[in-house]
């Protein structure tokens, strides 16, 4: 039997579970604008001085290795339906029998004026690179002055990504810039806005108060209700009428499918992908999407969230769909089976959710650590997070506190 030839756009989570699943049944080719998957989950240490920036990366071709996969660097400008084919911007044509849309989200501003000029995302290394510059380049003006002088740090959204860059900018200016210089780090303001009525809506009431009281403990001043209505040099101005001074604005409030889906010519229902119940795209059977491009909904008739778990289940469910379409055999429904939620505050504090079992504290520190290290990719990497975890939980201190992005002279 021919196997079938996979073309797979994307190499996240979902893309990546996708290729493995397949293995060998298929010849399978992943395409992407990086070289590498990037592990989202730990990006925010990457901007805190927690990690190296090559810890959160894992080349694709090594993921590919074991399943004799190809890659492709590049990205999709067209696609040729009715040959079954896609022009990749490096004008390379690939042929496919099915195709999977897995091209991941981006950013979203909502519309709000000036976050695109004025705030920082968290979606990519080199983000994560240029808000670990920017806070340590505003860290050493900072250090110039004896005087009162003070800058704030705001962190705009209140899920998960959030709150732990809100904890983790909290512990760098309380441990290791307060060592560095402490009349510097006494004078920064670490501040999070949340529009809606309380952090990480997605979990338990008792456990979003309880985050709420560790981030003000840590020093954190926490905003809810409080609705961004624009972002200024320096400034966030509030629905409100109200505002507070920032000189670095970190995004964290929401994502949206990646743009880049519309060169695809396949339909878009609110920023995603319309796909069946069975993540086939609508009236393409041969094309399938997964991940946070993908308008899968959930039992309650909402979209699926745009988070890790999601989009492997979805990738690992795709392959075993192909497989079964390529044996004429009846297709599945996807079911998105939710193990829980997790976010970490800062050191020995967390919070976990898996249905009505809910925790804190460093039992649920302990396990957000285990499995953000089974899930990276890499025994190079995990070692060295480990080591990096290691070395800042004995000292408290950060070795990555560089400014590496590009600076005119």
């Amino acid at each position: 039997m021919t196997k079938p030839r996979v073309l797979i756009i994307g190499g996240g989570f979902g893309g990546l579970a996708a290729a493995q699943a397949l293995g060998r049944r298929a010849v399978v080719t992943v395409v992407d604008r990086h070289n590498y998957q990037t592990f989202l989950p730990l990006l925010y240490q990457v901007s805190t001085a927690g990690l190296a920036a090559d810890h959160v990366a894992y080349p694709i071709r090594g993921a590919l290795r074991d399943i004799r996969g190809k890659f492709r660097l590049g990205a999709p400008i067209s696609v040729d339906h009715k040959n079954k084919n896609v022009k990749l911007d490096s004008s390379e044509i690939l042929d496919f029998d099915h195709l999977i849309i897995a091209m991941g989200s981006v950013t979203t501003d909502f519309g709000i004026p000036g976050v695109a000029e004025h705030a920082l995302g968290m979606k990519t290394i080199q983000e994560a690179l240029e808000i670990r510059a920017e806070v340590m380049r505003r860290f050493e003006d900072l250090c110039r002055f004896e005087d009162e002088t003070r800058f704030s740090i705001a962190v705009v959204g209140g899920g998960p990504t959030g709150v732990e860059m809100a904890g983790a900018l909290a512990e760098l200016v309380r441990g290791p810039l307060r060592n560095d210089e402490e009349h510097a780090a006494r004078h920064i303001d670490i501040i999070l806005i949340e529009a809606g009525p309380r952090l990480l809506p997605m979990f338990d009431d008792s456990l979003s108060q309880k985050t709420k009281l560790a981030l003000e403990k840590m020093g954190v001043k926490v905003l809810v209700n409080t609705a961004v209505k624009s972002v200024e040099s320096r400034k966030i101005l509030f629905a409100d009428g109200s505002s507070t001074p920032s000189e670095v604005t970190i995004w964290a409030a929401g994502v949206k499918g990646n743009p880049d889906m519309e060169k695809l010519n396949v339909p878009i229902v609110g920023n995603r992908v319309d796909v069946e119940e069975t993540l086939q795209v609508r009236h393409y059977p041969h094309i399938w999407a997964i991940g946070d491009i993908a308008g899968a909904k959930g039992e309650n008739g909402k979209f699926l969230p745009m988070v890790a778990p999601v989009a492997m289940q979805q990738g690992r469910f795709v392959a075993e769909q192909i497989i079964r379409a390529e044996k004429s055999a009846p297709l599945k429904k996807f079911v998105y089976k939710d193990k829980g939620s997790m976010a970490t505050i800062g050191r020995n504090k967390a919070v976990v959710q898996v249905r009505r079992i809910k925790f804190s504290g460093f039992l649920a520190w302990s396990a957000w650590l285990f499995l953000h290290l089974f899930y990276l990719m890499g025994g190079r990497n995990r070692i060295g997070t480990i080591a990096d975890w290691f070395w800042n939980y004995l000292t408290f201190d950060r070795g990555n506190r560089h400014i590496l992005d590009s600076i005119n002279d």
